[in-house]
């Protein structure tokens, strides 16, 4: 797949994530300010969503392994855009929560993990590179849509918002996936039937090729990783805050972020193919570094963040590849949408726990929370990469 192509996957993801997971960090206020529906309602409202996400990511896998993964993808894009519509149209609170669902079943398969799970399933192992494309373009998801969604209110009401960010999703994901995607190629080996347990939600991890214990370890892992970026990303500015840094100099250390995790994947880029493995470990690392010097050292918080970003960085990516060493590409799509579900479900539930650990025991115990939950973090992707290659001798 060329970098072009890639690219254009890039963009489509930037389009969906601002157009759903990103969409309230913008509009909440506004919606809450229009209607008087309540704050926690509307961002429950995006909970509920991830959730319905999560429990259907596994049968959107089962599509993907059977080569549908580009027509999953377009789908799912226009169902965000039939749930943007509905919350534009909305008359009361209880509409506005089932356009979150149909936001939510979109999101399953319209995410990174299903489209990862699509490259793995047409590329193999070559699909890396692509992955690292996607992620490197996609990486400026809010950067690109923030903004634009703030200047569509200012100019338009959230209503009008939502209308705008549906149209462009119905009218765009289709040509750059299908320009981006080849069609699903015939199989060199046999095909995978209907019926077979490499396409069915409920597979086991030995139908994998995975032992239990590595494939428990694997789902850990990730789904730590996305509670640990789910928490940060909702509450790092008042944690810095909340531990010496005024308003101003929080944001601005927030903001180094996103360069940090851009730089990563362009120094992966041009590295070329690392250790999927490796990067595993290096991630979590990094994460773990950075938290405990924000907690340990808040004065040296820069060094923290840039750290932080630099694992979370590595992230996404290990998220695509590291699966890519352990299956085989007929079973990885399964696999994908297994991981995801855990993942999302963490995620939907992490801004409510850490709001309840950030009310009763303040920033300063919530940030060393966070940081033995990576430390934790790195030492389970150490003890997963010794069980990789325990079951896998090279």
């Amino acid at each position: 797949m060329t970098f072009f192509a890639s690219a254009l996957l890039g963009f489509a993801q930037v389009l969906i994530w601002g157009g759903s997971f990103f969409l309230l960090s913008v509009l909440a206020a506004p919606i809450h300010a229009d209607t008087g529906w309540s704050l926690t309602g509307i961002y429950g409202a995006l909970t509920l969503g991830v959730l319905v996400s999560a429990v259907l990511s596994p049968q959107a896998s089962v599509y993907i392994a059977r080569g549908h993964g580009r027509r999953v993808l377009v789908v799912s894009a226009w169902l965000v855009s039939i749930g943007l519509a509905m919350l534009a149209a909305a008359p009361n609170f209880g509409v506005f929560l089932l356009g979150w669902v149909v936001i939510g079943v979109g999101m399953a398969g319209g995410l990174y993990d299903p489209l990862f799970a699509t490259l793995g399933t047409q590329l193999g192992g070559q699909a890396r590179r692509a992955i690292l494309a996607v992620t490197l373009i996609a990486g400026f998801a809010t950067t690109i849509t923030w903004p634009i969604l703030a200047w569509l209110e200012h100019q338009l009401g959230w209503r009008l918002t939502c209308v705008v960010s549906g149209a462009v999703l119905a009218a765009a994901i289709g040509p750059l996936y299908w320009r981006a995607l080849p069609p699903p190629a015939k199989p060199a080996s046999a095909p995978v039937s209907e019926s077979s347990p490499a396409t069915r939600p409920a597979v086991r991890p030995a139908d994998l090729g995975l032992e239990p214990a590595v494939y428990w370890l694997l789902t850990v892992v990730f789904s730590l990783a996305a509670i640990l970026m789910t928490a940060v990303s909702v509450q790092i500015v008042v944690l810095l805050q909340g531990v010496g840094h005024d308003l101003t100099s929080a944001i601005a250390l927030a903001a180094l972020i996103g360069p940090s995790m851009v730089a990563m994947r362009l120094l992966n880029l041009a590295l070329g193919d690392l250790d999927a493995v490796r990067m595993a470990v290096a991630s979590t690392a990094a994460v773990a570094i950075g938290l405990l010097v924000i907690s340990v050292a808040p004065a040296a918080a820069m060094v923290g963040i840039v750290a932080y970003g630099l694992g979370n960085g590595l992230r996404a990516l290990v998220r695509g590849t590291l699966p890519l060493v352990m299956v085989p590409a007929s079973s990885y799509a399964l696999l994908m949408g297994k991981l995801a579900r855990s993942s999302l479900f963490c995620q939907a539930l992490t801004p409510l726990a850490g709001g309840f650990v950030l009310s009763q025991w303040g920033p300063g115990v919530t940030l060393w929370v966070l940081a033995l939950l990576a430390l934790m973090n790195a030492g389970l992707s150490v003890l997963l990469v010794q069980r990789i290659r325990r079951s896998r001798p090279q």
